[in-house]
């Protein structure tokens, strides 16, 4: 391969990582098949004043909203759950039922998952700061979170906070710490678009 032939590469590498500011997630309002689900398992499970479109957000940045995904770990559906959580998630709420390759059921399932995890973080901290600890741990898992926080603490900083846990999460889980981290503020880009 010739220098113009790399440089080539490079560049269109370079344009497929370039941060556009929205990403192209305005396209996901128009994609409304499981709108229905989102709504009706947030009020469910978070109450008649969540915002569901924060689920939603989830989903796209988990799969992309592709009923079929399964990730090189083995998690499955739109919300990529892991096949075990699934089976926990359906023994613990009898409601949950089917295949976690049914896209209701797996959607339930994740924001059942969600309010699990929301409800760990009892300590006073913003809203947006809460979410994403939910969000984080969904992704990293929540003794990872714990982790983070407690690194936090020793370092004074506030260990309620996201910003602390952005800074020690690395020292918890290495560079998957900026995958979680990713995650998180996909997540907030994508809801920022949403309709």
């Amino acid at each position: 391969m010739n220098f113009f032939s790399k440089l080539i590469i490079t560049i269109f590498v370079l344009f497929l990582c370039y941060p556009f500011p929205s990403y192209g997630f305005e396209r996901y309002n128009r994609v409304t098949k499981y709108d229905g689900y989102f709504k009706k398992y947030t009020k469910h499970f978070f109450g008649p004043g969540f915002d569901w479109r924060y689920f939603k957000s989830q989903a796209i940045a988990e799969s992309n909203l592709n009923a079929d995904a399964k990730s090189h770990v083995g998690a499955k559906g739109i919300m990529q759950i892991m096949p075990k959580t699934f089976e926990e998630i359906k023994y613990k709420n009898a409601s949950i039922k089917g295949s976690s390759l049914q896209p209701k059921w797996n959607i339930a399932a994740g924001i059942y998952y969600d309010r699990a995890i929301w409800k760990l973080w009892k300590a006073k901290r913003p809203f947006m700061d809460k979410l994403a600890f939910m969000f984080g741990a969904y992704n990293a898992g929540k003794g990872n979170i714990i982790k983070a926080q407690k690194i936090a603490e020793k370092s004074d900083m506030n260990p309620n906070h996201w910003s602390s846990i952005e800074k020690t999460l690395v020292k918890v889980t290495g560079k998957h710490s900026k995958e979680t981290i990713g995650y998180v503020n996909k997540i907030n880009k994508v809801k920022g678009v949403l309709k």
